[in-house]
């Protein structure tokens, strides 16, 4: 049963992204709850005393330096079409001077010939590069397999996606996320490079955030919910009810849980240069989206945009650099201040900063 299993997502694991990407693409499979962003504002400050080009975005990822700190985020891979959608976002981030994340390897693992939809180094030389692959996976491949991989695209770092909702509302999702952590703490100390541990679209939590830490964990990518809800991309595609499809931790109390334990990713419904502001002033030190990106006509035009956005909201915080944005002041209301609240969280710092 369980090799009659193996089989049919092998021939399906090539149509499986190809879904994932078309209904992201063309499909309303965000989330009906808020990542969190309309309840959080910025300390306006009218007297900022700089230029918006003093707004100093610079910083450091994985040794390198990007332009600013926002990543365009793994979205896929491992089917024919995927190596253009790579490639197009690839060479826009490296225009735009970002990092950039691949979706899942596990096809180029499972199929090698597929490696092609992934190597995009040469659109993108100087960019921290992102690698990816699933928490279930690890055990199955082992670090020396998983290392090769990463090295035949050139990866700075590996990104190890936790999606246990996709997966249990996925028809052919696997059921079993026993041993994972353990598993993430093996990379961590034997894979040579940095590693992630990212959800994906469902939120992360403080007790999730203080165990990857101890498992040596460099960076935890919230993916909170309020973005892109894959349950309801498996609900699509499978036709059952989609009764999970609202399930998850929002990003800004994602991000504001998870900050104090490990340095935070902030992802989950950021839709613009302003969103990875407050992401930022929250906690995150860096911010990522995929979905806006995927759907731009223009997506190194739509990186610019981010860019011009971000420094706006660090003019109008009077913030030079980024560690005075990640200082500046936050007034956080409604349900986000009151989710905040209830999970520890002292709401009222961010205003008294």
């Amino acid at each position: 049963m369980n090799s009659l299993r193996g089989i049919i997502m092998k021939a399906n694991i090539k149509s499986r992204k190809r879904d994932h990407v078309e209904s992201a693409r063309g499909c309303d499979v965000e989330y009906s709850i808020s990542a969190g962003f309309d309840d959080v504002r910025f300390v306006h400050q009218p007297l900022p005393e700089m230029a918006l080009d003093d707004a100093d975005t610079e910083c450091r990822l994985f040794s390198k330096m990007v332009s600013a700190p926002i990543i365009i985020l793994g979205m896929t891979g491992g089917y024919p079409q995927a190596e253009k959608i790579n490639a197009k976002l690839a060479a826009a981030a490296e225009k735009e001077g970002l990092a950039f994340g691949l979706g899942s390897q596990r096809a180029m693992l499972e199929k090698p010939s597929l490696s092609s939809t992934y190597k995009v180094r040469k659109l993108a030389p100087t960019i921290p590069l992102i690698g990816n692959l699933g928490g279930c996976q690890l055990k199955k491949y082992g670090v020396k397999k998983v290392r090769e991989a990463l090295d035949i695209v050139d990866a700075d770092a590996l990104a190890i996606h936790s999606n246990p909702l996709q997966e249990v509302c996925q028809p052919e999702g696997d059921h079993d996320f026993s041993g994972i952590l353990s598993q993430i703490a093996i990379f961590a100390r034997d894979l040579g490079l940095p590693v992630i541990v990212k959800e994906t679209g469902a939120g992360m939590s403080m007790e999730a955030a203080l165990a990857l830490r101890r498992a040596g964990v460099a960076m935890a990518d919230v993916s909170g919910a309020g973005g892109t809800s894959w349950s309801k991309v498996e609900y699509m595609r499978s036709g059952k009810s989609p009764v999970f499809e609202n399930w998850g931790n929002p990003t800004c109390v994602s991000i504001a849980a998870c900050s104090e334990m490990i340095e935070t990713i902030g992802s989950g419904g950021v839709r613009n240069g302003l969103d990875a502001a407050k992401c930022l002033a929250l906690g995150a030190t860096y911010a990522g989206a995929a979905l806006p990106f995927l759907r731009a006509k223009d997506a190194a035009k739509e990186a610019a945009a981010w860019k011009r956005d971000l420094k706006t909201a660090m003019l109008l915080t009077s913030s030079r650099n980024l560690w005075q944005l990640r200082s500046a002041r936050l007034i956080i209301t409604g349900k986000t201040a009151e989710e905040m609240k209830r999970t520890g969280v002292d709401v009222n710092r961010y205003a008294r900063r």
